[in-house]
Formats: C-alpha cells, sequence, structure tokens
C-alpha cells in the first residue's frame, strides 16, 4: 500500500514537471496555446527590418498589443511588407507610427506603436503609412568610423 502511494506521488510530481517544461517552451518560444483569431490586420513597410521574425510581439507604451503575422518582401519597392495582427481591445488611429525596436542592447526585435492623432482609427486590412526601420548596429558603426576618418588626423595640443 505505501509503495503504490509513493509510485502516484512520483508520477504526479513528473506529470508536473512536464506540464512546467511545456509551458517554459511556449513561453520562451513565444507562442500561445491560443491563435488570436480575434485579432485584425495592419500591414507596414519597412526599408530594413534587422532580426525581426514573425511571431515577434508588437508594442505599444511596453504593452503587448499583438504579434507579427507574416513577413514579404515586395520586388516592385524593395522593401519588407510586415503584417501584423493587433488584438481587438487595441484601437489605433490610422496615423500610428510604427519602428522596429530592440529589447535591450542585443535582445530581441519587436514592433513598436506611437499612437498618432487622429479621430479615425485603423481596420482590419489597414496600412501603417509611418514607419520607422531597425537600426542595424554594423551600418552605425560604420558611419561612426567614415566620419572620424573624414575628419582626418587632429593636431596635438600644447
Amino acid at each position: 500500500m505505501k509503495r503504490a502511494t509513493a509510485d502516484l506521488a512520483v508520477g504526479f510530481f513528473v506529470t508536473a514537471g512536464l506540464v512546467a517544461l511545456l509551458v517554459l517552451a511556449l513561453k520562451v518560444g513565444n507562442a500561445n496555446t491560443v491563435a488570436a483569431a480575434d485579432g485584425y490586420r495592419v500591414t507596414a513597410e519597412f526599408d530594413n527590418i534587422g532580426g525581426l521574425k514573425p511571431r515577434a510581439p508588437v508594442k505599444s507604451a511596453g504593452v503587448v498589443v499583438g504579434r507579427v503575422d507574416a513577413i514579404a518582401f515586395d520586388n516592385r519597392k524593395f522593401v519588407a511588407r510586415v503584417t501584423l495582427r493587433l488584438d481587438r481591445s487595441y484601437q489605433f488611429p490610422v496615423d500610428t507610427t510604427a519602428s522596429i525596436l530592440t529589447s535591450g542592447l542585443l535582445g530581441e526585435q519587436y514592433v513598436g506603436l506611437d499612437g498618432g492623432g487622429e479621430e479615425e482609427l485603423l481596420k482590419d486590412g489597414g496600412r501603417l503609412k509611418l514607419t520607422q526601420s531597425a537600426m542595424v548596429l554594423e551600418k552605425m558603426i560604420g558611419r561612426f568610423l567614415s566620419g572620424k576618418a573624414a575628419e582626418g588626423p587632429t593636431a596635438p595640443k600644447e
């Protein structure tokens, strides 16, 4: 009888541990168990999306308001078209600005939304016209170094 109780307790804890690992894996992978079918889609075009990936968060004021649904390349304009799925409980004006930002210095990339001042709201299938592309660290360093090289050597101070 004691052995059966011990086996049952061990089985319970092993099952609880496996469920905890599954939940942790879903959180780390930015996955949800329920699809965001209740959201609305909007698109935005960026010159450079950096390391943005599908399922990346869309945040406004630090609050996750949606996810990146899809990323495609426009062969005519040579830009990246990003489709965002926003939760219906969050409504944004049509002049909302979308930026690709990074959490921390080398963290994950996400889309940040800054609401505008228009009264008209974005609808399903809408388009964000004001966008700011990702800052690529290598390009920034290159610009800094080329700017320093253009200045030339500095005269020593006496």
